[in-house]
């Protein structure tokens, strides 16, 4: 029924809370809704066509009374609010246990053994907003050379470097020596690169950023598919997130526009098989920095490429758009993750009507549907819903 998959991630994109959402301090978390509202409302309609409005109220964009796609939303079974986890999970593999995180600071045993393997000295060492930590050290770290270390509410070990002082290349080595010190009881979930240029008080994190994720402990849909010589192509963040497993290719592209721009390129090249993609700008630019008004600017500029992709799509296309978390920037006492529902679209163009595939259990719904589709002999821990979009499918 379908030669090719193609998935959007849209990153941190959550439609309000779960039911443990009070477990991580998300009560009230409703990253779409809670954007529109603030924003005065969303205009997107091609997701409204979707039935993006279908899944939960949002403000300015109304139920569709007949949508072009299966609509629904999802729920992580995973422990924890992380890209990590939320990623795997869509790929079929669901923790029991959440990454460890580090309110404190990491301990300073751990810190001084990867001084010493990494041949550097650091400073901060606390959790903290990215951009105000480079403004709070970033000129000391100029004069000494001493790299930034963070983290936050997210399981993170974050290392961030002036270019001129710590070149690109330099920093990720640094960045892989972390990664492999960070096992067993510290294996936190990512270990990022976070470069940034500039001078005192005007310091810019650039686009070099680089995340380093610990690896699936099971197979994903990606591992099962690659062996199976099915092409799996990732576009962004996404390669990262899954340790540079289970893909045939991997296309870089450092933001929202340049990873729809690529992605539609890569329809024109590749005829069978998956295509995964993260809009990372959502998370990173927008929903850690509270900046509600570019998060909903950013929601209307995605639908409007969104248009352009769907224009390109065959009959034996599906495309499933979906999150991995909430960033609700209305949540003014926070930056983090929320614990979330994610939206599930699932549009194909000879649908006559889409059906609602209600509440999921589990994100790993989406790798048990590949997994169908691609005829895999694997069984995930999700349910299929390839048989509910069948249903909507117009033979004619």
């Amino acid at each position: 029924m379908f030669n090719r998959v193609v998935i959007i991630v849209l990153d941190a994109c959550g439609v309000g809370e779960l039911p443990d959402a009070g477990r991580y301090g998300d009560i009230g978390a409703a990253t779409i809704p809670n954007v529109a509202r603030e924003f005065g409302g969303l205009t997107m309609p091609h997701c409204q066509k979707m039935g993006l409005g279908n899944i939960v109220p949002i403000a300015g964009i109304d139920k569709a009374a007949a949508p072009i796609a299966c609509y629904g939303r999802m729920a992580e079974k995973s422990a924890g609010k992380d890209s990590t986890s939320g990623h795997w999970e869509i790929g079929g593999v669901i923790l029991k246990q959440p990454f460890p995180v580090y309110p404190n600071g990491f301990p300073s045993k751990l810190v001084e053994k990867f001084e010493k393997n990494a041949g550097v000295k650091t400073i901060g060492n606390i959790p903290a907003s990215g951009t105000e930590i480079i403004k709070t050290l970033g000129e000391r770290h100029l004069k000494t050379g001493e790299i930034i270390l963070y983290t936050s509410a997210d399981s993170v070990f974050q290392l961030a470097a002036h270019e001129e002082i710590i070149p690109t290349e330099k920093l990720y080595e640094i960045c892989r020596i972390a990664r492999e010190l960070l096992q067993g009881e510290h294996a936190v979930g990512r270990v990022i690169a976070r470069p940034f240029i500039g001078q005192p008080g005007n310091f810019v994190r650039t686009t070099n950023r680089r995340d380093f994720s610990i690896e699936p402990p099971s197979d994903t849909i990606l591992d099962r598919l690659y062996r199976q010589k099915i092409p799996t192509i990732s576009i962004g963040k996404i390669y990262d997130l899954y340790a540079h497993r289970g893909f045939s290719k991997a296309v870089k592209a450092k933001n929202n526009g340049e990873v729809m721009n690529k992605m539609i390129n890569e329809l024109s090249r590749t005829e069978y098989g998956l295509i995964l993609s993260n809009l990372v700008d959502f998370d990173m630019l927008w929903g850690h920095r509270n900046d509600t008004e570019s998060f909903g600017r950013g929601l209307e500029d995605f639908d409007h490429q969104l248009h352009e992709l769907i224009g390109i799509l065959n009959n034996d296309d599906l495309l499933i758009i979906t999150a991995d978390h909430g960033c609700d920037p209305t949540l003014k006492n926070s930056t983090d993750h929320t614990r979330e529902y994610v939206p599930l679209l699932a549009y194909n163009k000879r649908i006559k009507k889409g059906s609602n595939l209600g509440a999921r259990e589990t994100f790993a719904d989406i790798a048990q549907t590949l997994a169908e589709i691609f005829k895999i002999d694997y069984t995930f821990p999700g349910k299929s819903f390839l048989n509910e979009i069948k249903q909507t499918i117009n033979p004619a």
